[in-house]
């Protein structure tokens, strides 16, 4: 089993969006959640400490590519190296490519769940805010900017409409508690959400000076 002082390596020590904290919550609630719903906590430990072990940075263009598939191809490795059995390793890999909100796969086994919810989690409330205010920083993109009717309409942007992190607030995160798979989770995002609300719709009433 990978422990705490060994992923710690595997993560930046300067990203405020997919640093070790972000890893440390994401372990914490998902565990809570296994706990809930039944899950292998063996399985969600280890999925949640390699979740964003590789990739997770954004690239030249501002965007993560497929870092869910980098990520379980570094678990393999690793897990590999520890001796664990393939169909344990299979199953921590099936967790992480199925733990992103865009990605192709949806989660499936408990234990995908319970990670996928606690990454989605961590997207919303107060740590969702200064994440993703954060990771607007990252990619060069401001912190509001007003959206086209076509990205209103659509979620796709205009030529040269940069994604703000208002824009990332509608396109994904006001969205994020519909895609919760388990019921706890559900719970928690009730706890959260308001804040999150509140936080961008006063951001945007701020910049069009209607407060």
């Amino acid at each position: 089993m990978p422990t705490v002082e060994q992923a710690q390596a595997w993560y930046p020590v300067d990203d405020p969006v997919h640093g070790f904290d972000h890893v440390l919550r994401v372990m914490a609630t998902a565990e809570r959640l296994a706990r809930a719903i039944g899950a292998d906590l063996e399985i969600v430990r280890a999925a949640a400490l390699l979740h964003d072990a590789a990739g997770a940075a954004p690239g030249d263009d501002g965007q993560r590519a497929e870092h869910e598939m980098a990520s379980a191809e570094f678990a393999r490795q690793i897990l590999t190296a520890e001796g664990w059995p393939a169909e344990r390793i299979h199953a921590v890999q099936a967790c992480i490519r199925s733990h992103r909100y865009r990605s192709q796969q949806s989660p499936q086994s408990p234990e995908a769940k319970a990670l996928f919810d606690a990454d989605k989690l961590d997207v919303v409330g107060a740590f969702g805010i200064a994440r993703t205010l954060g990771y607007a920083q990252q990619a060069g993109q401001p912190a509001y900017f007003p959206p086209s009717n076509r990205f209103l309409a659509s979620g796709e942007r205009e030529p040269g409409e940069p994604h703000s992190a208002y824009h990332e607030y509608l396109f994904k995160l006001r969205r994020v508690a519909d895609r919760l798979q388990t019921e706890p989770a559900r719970l928690m995002a009730e706890a959260r959400m308001p804040l999150l609300k509140t936080f961008f719709e006063q951001l945007a009433a701020e910049a069009s000076g209607r407060l």
